[in-house]
């Protein structure tokens, strides 16, 4: 889990693009791919982002999605209001229909925190 106090942030970039910003750790990284966000090389570390043009909705629901599952393992998580499926006090967005729901498990030991 991330071990400090800075959330994961998903947020909607200046250029439209829908990014991820803040510490994680492998289990984080593993929860961002299982929700279709893209690991890019960068001088910093990596650009992670959803892939692009395919459509708000998608992009919506795949943030959405992410930001339940991260929230679900505790991690501190938040997501741009813009991108949200669901509206505060509405109940969370389900999986994707394209890809199975997350089954629960325990985050794996000696996890790293990545900048």
């Amino acid at each position: 889990m991330n071990t400090t106090s800075k959330p994961i942030r998903i947020t909607r970039g200046e250029g439209g693009e829908v990014e991820v910003e803040g510490p994680y750790d492998v289990f984080a990284a593993e929860v961002l791919r299982r929700a279709g966000f893209l690991f890019e090389p960068s001088l910093r570390g990596h650009w992670i982002r959803l892939p692009f043009d395919l459509g708000r909705a998608w992009e919506n629901e795949h943030a959405s999605w992410a930001a339940e599952m991260l929230a679900a393992a505790r991690y501190p998580v938040r997501l741009d209001p813009d991108l949200r499926v669901s509206r505060p006090g509405q109940s969370a967005p389900s999986a994707p229909k394209h890809r199975p729901a997350m089954t629960a498990q325990a985050p794996p030991a000696g996890r790293r925190t990545h900048h």
